[in-house]
């Protein structure tokens, strides 16, 4: 009966999702609705998986992998625009993930257990996920925004990463102010999910902000150095990623011009 419960209230905070994205046009259709039940599902796989996982230590590394991919192949799809996106994702996470996770667990801030590897990598890996396609977002946006200046640069001798210099900068600076404001306003603006679910598994408050503390410096770590790889292997590329408009307009008048009179 809980189970039927939360299942219901579940529907309604999701179904209320739905309603305001309605009533605000943002013409999201069932998006909420499908990724409510992907949740749920991957969950519960997730959970039922971890039950395995956590009892035998050899098959953490195998599961921390298996996030990895899925983290690359996500962010790789949401790059696809940008050229060489899905080479700056993947190297971008694994760079950042993995300096961070190994950093953690050398400087021994968690014990050395496999719950806390997999809960320290789960929030690591996710948080760089999520650097690495707002960095090359913002990224792409930017570039298209000021391609005039970047092809000027590059019509004056300038390598590509002197061109795209001040865009890749900024791509990263907005990438990094999130969570940034959300590190200094802990504690007293929010109670992060990891100090929260310390608490629920039955730490004691010293404890749980310990856990935190790691959990919110660490992702600041991962998500500096994944944002700044992927920055910079975007800005390594000489094909300046503009409008499709703008390219096939672009290409269509180059193809003009070589046709003979």
């Amino acid at each position: 009966m809980e189970l039927v419960w939360f299942g219901a209230g579940l529907a309604v905070l999701t179904a209320l999702t739905m309603v305001i994205h309605r009533w605000a046009g943002l013409a999201t259709g069932w998006a909420p609705a499908v990724a409510a039940l992907r949740a749920v599902v991957q969950l519960a796989v997730v959970a039922t998986v971890l039950h395995g996982v956590l009892t035998v230590p050899w098959t953490v590394l195998a599961f921390i992998a298996l996030m990895l991919t899925t983290a690359s192949l996500t962010s790789g799809r949401r790059l696809r625009e940008l050229p060489g996106g899905r080479r700056a994702a993947v190297v971008g996470i694994a760079a950042g993930a993995s300096v961070t996770v190994l950093l953690v667990l050398g400087l021994h801030l968690v014990a050395w257990e496999t719950r806390y590897l997999v809960s320290v990598a789960g929030v690591i890996i996710g948080n760089s996920m999520s650097a690495a396609i707002l960095a090359g977002r913002m990224f792409l946006r930017s570039v298209r925004e000021r391609a005039d200046e970047i092809q000027g640069w590059m019509a004056l001798g300038a390598r590509p990463s002197q061109a795209y210099a001040e865009v890749a900068r900024t791509a990263v600076r907005e990438t990094l102010v999130p969570t940034i404001d959300q590190t200094a306003s802990t504690g007293m603006v929010t109670l992060p999910g990891a100090f929260v679910g310390a608490l629920f598994g039955g730490a004691s408050p010293v404890q749980a902000a310990q856990f935190q503390l790691v959990v919110l410096i660490g992702i600041m770590l991962t998500q500096s150095i994944t944002a700044l790889t992927v920055a910079r292997a975007a800005s390594a590329s000489p094909v300046i990623p503009l409008e499709p408009w703008t390219q096939t307009r672009a290409t269509a008048s180059a193809g003009a011009s070589t046709t003979p009179r």
